[in-house]
């Protein structure tokens, strides 16, 4: 297997890995590399966001040009495919046919076998659960080169579905896609004037098939969790999607464009656009299950120091109090983004390491300062107490006793990745970080 020595990151820019880098062609060529070499990670399109695919010193297989459809059962909705394609690809094939991926996370680049390898959630998690949920099974190959099918029945599958990539390198992933009457939502969008009216409405429409929400993380006092609630449905609809008309982020903004000022201002204009009674308009799909994904290479507003995402779940119990005291700490450190999300989510999770639990999941960004360390570990806390957990997928700074708390599945995961991989040869910077070679 040729490779290159780089860098590679994650899509926050915010932790980097000087590897060696291999981009196969072929599944020969990558399953024979993969089994021959000693601390090996799996690279799928960068789009986690901080250091779950990275591998500093040693070797990164990038599987982005494994990506073929293998089969599809037009009876079943069961589609097989390569891990390196991704869900842009799966919506422009199957979306003329009526068919969809059942579960989408906020981006369309990211890949199937990322999404297998975090259980990736959506907006429909409450009610169609996490992306592993669907899958039927998985050929998985291991360091020692034997290859197995796994089922959801199986110990192996729960580590590998949510396992970041650490049990072995997933080579074909079978899954259901889901019917759809056509290519658009009716979306219905809720100007929310805070917190406990935000989790009321969320509340109400608890069984909508689609629902997220934007928070106004800057909010205080009266306004505090202020925000818009979009709730979607599919409708009878043309399949075609309209023309994109994607922009790109040209240069890295300067440090000083993200400041209190400019993201406050930003967020009472986002706020006003809705009005105060809601309105109700249509959506294609591409739009509303991407919308970030008109804007190429957006994380370059957060300029060369790149940025953190921290996204958490608390349970539904102790969720709103938790979900206040995150808020506030986080207005008074002025420094979040305008990118802040809060949904619901269901029971619904596939793996011993899968992130969701039914309750409420609020996601932000916050820009690379001197600050920010503590200030995640003090959300971490937050988390932690009232019964919730970080998501790995988007985590670049939560640490191992933290990890413990958060996840206690991970002796059952630790016992069967040592089975899979007992010479520990599938390594990631996240697992160095959070010590998952050890189970104690």
């Amino acid at each position: 297997m040729r490779s290159a020595r780089q860098t590679l990151t994650g899509w926050g820019r915010f932790t980097y890995a000087r590897c060696d880098a291999a981009r196969p062609e072929r599944f020969a060529e990558a399953e024979a590399g993969f089994t021959a070499t000693d601390n090996i990670s799996l690279y799928g399109a960068g789009r986690s966001y901080g250091d779950s695919a990275l591998n500093t010193g040693g070797t990164s297989l990038i599987t982005t040009r494994l990506d073929r459809i293998l089969a599809f059962n037009p009876e079943t909705g069961i589609v097989q495919v390569e891990p390196g394609i991704d869900f842009r690809r799966l919506l422009a094939v199957f979306l003329p046919r009526g068919w969809l991926a059942p579960v989408t996370p906020g981006t369309g680049f990211a890949t199937i076998g990322g999404a297998v390898a975090h259980d990736v959630h959506g907006k429909n998690h409450e009610t169609d659960g996490t992306f592993g949920q669907h899958v039927t099974e998985l050929d998985l190959l291991r360091p020692d080169g034997t290859t197995s099918t796994i089922t959801p029945a199986d110990d192996l599958f729960r580590a590998t579905v949510g396992g970041a990539g650490l049990t072995g390198f997933i080579t074909r992933i079978a899954f259901r896609l889901k019917r759809v009457p056509g290519g658009q939502l009716q979306v219905r969008d809720h100007r929310l004037r805070d917190l406990d009216h935000f989790l009321a409405v969320m509340e109400a429409n608890a069984t909508a098939s689609y629902a997220v929400g934007w928070i106004d993380a800057t909010a205080t006092g009266a306004r505090l969790g202020r925000g818009i609630l979009e709730t979607a449905e599919p409708i009878e609809s043309p399949a075609a999607q309209p023309a994109e008309r994607a922009r790109a982020i040209p240069f890295d903004f300067p440090a000083i464009a993200l400041n209190p000022l400019s993201v406050a201002a930003f967020n009472e204009l986002y706020y006003r656009r809705v009005p105060a009674a809601g309105r109700t308009r249509t959506a294609p799909w591409r739009r509303f299950l991407h919308p970030l994904d008109a804007i190429h290479g957006w994380n370059r507003i957060y300029g060369k120091r790149g940025f953190a995402q921290f996204q958490c779940v608390v349970p539904f119990d102790t969720g709103p109090a938790a979900l206040r005291a995150l808020l506030e700490v986080i207005a008074a450190a002025h420094q979040a983004s305008f990118l802040a999300v809060l949904k619901r989510t269901g029971p619904g999770r596939a793996g011993y390491l899968s992130f969701p639990l039914p309750g409420y999941t609020l996601a932000l960004d916050f820009p690379r300062t001197a600050g920010l360390d503590a200030l995640h570990a003090r959300l971490c806390a937050i988390t932690a107490d009232a019964g919730g957990r970080v998501y790995l997928a988007k985590d670049s700074l939560l640490d191992p006793a933290s990890f413990r708390r958060m996840y206690p599945d991970f002796p059952a995961f630790a016992a069967v990745r040592a089975a899979a991989d007992p010479d520990r040869r599938i390594r990631t910077d996240m697992a160095t970080r959070l010590r998952l070679q050890d189970p104690a």
